[in-house]
């Protein structure tokens, strides 16, 4: 199974780790993140990796050069010259994803979890989706909206109420969950981000909420998911504290 882990972000809120090191080399109980991510998903039978690389990229060429991620076969998709945001590095990375018409899983490197992401692939399968999210009931104002059958209609922030789209209104049926920045595409999203005007640096989040009605994005809630998200100081603090 193939897996893309999202390692080109500037990671400016942990600075100065970050001036002078990517964020996927952060240090939780001593081990990278993107070691710590990897080895999850290599052990999960995600052997077949692709890294894309921004910030400090040629740290990450040499630490996957240096055997640091084992057995798992390591592609490189290199934004140097550009950064991409999440979508568009998906989107560059298409000949690395589609190759073998194959489903892939999207992992954050910034996101530690112990969400069953077996379970999450297999239920993208059995689905026919194009898109799988995998989300939870945790505690945060920015969440997405999903009807009754678990398909993606809307976004909302619970504390400021703005909507995405503007004109979205919510429905009594409606679930709403957070997103955990893991989630399961398959090959059919390329041409739609084309056919949907998507093209160089754009965030995935603005590709889901405009093909929803268009392309099958579901939700996969994970109940009593934990889940941390090692972007900022007091979530790295957290993560360290419980390795």
């Amino acid at each position: 199974m193939k897996a893309m882990i999202l390692c080109a972000g500037l990671g400016t809120r942990l600075r100065p780790w970050t001036l002078s090191h990517p964020k996927a080399l952060v240090p939780v109980g001593g081990v990278p993140m993107l070691k710590r991510v990897a080895d999850r998903l290599v052990g999960l039978g995600f052997d077949s990796l692709t890294l894309n690389v921004h910030h400090f990229a040629g740290q990450i060429v040499e630490y996957v050069g240096s055997g640091a991620l084992g057995a798992a076969d390591v592609s490189i998709s290199d934004e140097s010259e550009c950064l991409l945001d999440t979508g568009g590095g998906i989107l560059n990375a298409e000949r690395l994803l589609s190759a073998d018409g194959q489903p892939f899983l999207v992992h954050n490197v910034d996101i530690l979890s112990d969400a069953d992401l077996t379970a999450l692939y297999r239920r993208h399968i059995e689905s026919g989706a194009d898109v799988t999210l995998l989300v939870s009931d945790r505690d945060s104002d920015r969440r997405l909206v999903f009807d009754s059958d678990m398909r993606v209609r809307g976004w909302h922030n619970r504390k400021t109420g703005e909507t995405r789209p503007s004109v979205f209104e919510m429905m009594d049926s409606d679930i709403s969950l957070s997103f955990s920045g893991i989630y399961v595409m398959s090959p059919s999203v390329f041409d739609a981000m084309r056919r949907l005007g998507f093209s160089g640096s754009f965030p995935i989040m603005d590709f889901f909420l405009k093909a929803a009605s268009e392309i099958d994005i579901h939700g996969f809630r994970c109940d009593n998911l934990t889940i941390i998200d090692i972007g900022k100081p007091e979530t790295l603090d957290r993560a360290n504290r419980l390795q």
